[in-house]
């Protein structure tokens, strides 16, 4: 991946991010080129070896196309962890967060919102869906140009409860 100064990137588990500089560093005894980004939702600096960009997952952008494949994934029915154990489902999801695949995290929403629609969400949960949001959001609001909120209202639209039939009648 070549990178330049003000390229937007995902850096995985943390989201999207501005390259800064594009420097020669000298860590330990050994000069080598180092990558600084600022990752745009909280600021946060992060220092890559260039050498290690690829290994750590850094990805450029979705397109519009990719952001439709991700729309597709929250319209068709979830496949809900069959685990009940809070600890498993959670290293379960961030194992898939972690890859960086935006088609990941967007399994990992639509999961929980899918549980959310059932239940009341337990800490842990609502931590998590409010992380896969901001990973997820942000990067779709930069592909397509729409609002981080408008984004989130058509996703959670998919995921609001079906009205009983007694309320029909």
């Amino acid at each position: 991946m070549n990178l330049s100064l003000g390229d937007l990137a995902v850096y995985p588990a943390h989201g999207v991010g501005k390259i800064e500089a594009v420097e020669e560093r000298l860590v330990g005894n050994q000069k080598c080129d180092v990558v600084l980004m600022r990752i745009l939702e909280n600021g946060m600096k992060i220092m890559i070896p260039a050498q290690n960009v690829e290994d750590i997952g850094l990805r450029p952008l979705i397109d519009e196309i990719e952001v439709d494949r991700i729309f597709d994934i929250f319209r068709a029915p979830p496949k809900i962890s069959k685990s009940s154990n809070w600890n498993r489902r959670q290293r379960d999801y961030m194992d898939r967060i972690k890859t960086g695949s935006p088609f990941d995290v967007a399994s990992v929403m639509s999961e929980l919102l899918a549980m959310r629609a059932d239940k009341d969400l337990s800490f842990g949960e609502r931590k998590l869906l409010d992380m896969v949001k901001v990973l997820l959001l942000k990067e779709m609001s930069l592909a397509t140009g729409r609002s981080e909120k408008s984004i989130d209202e058509e996703i959670c639209s998919f995921f609001r409860p079906a009205k009983s039939a007694a309320l029909k009648s």
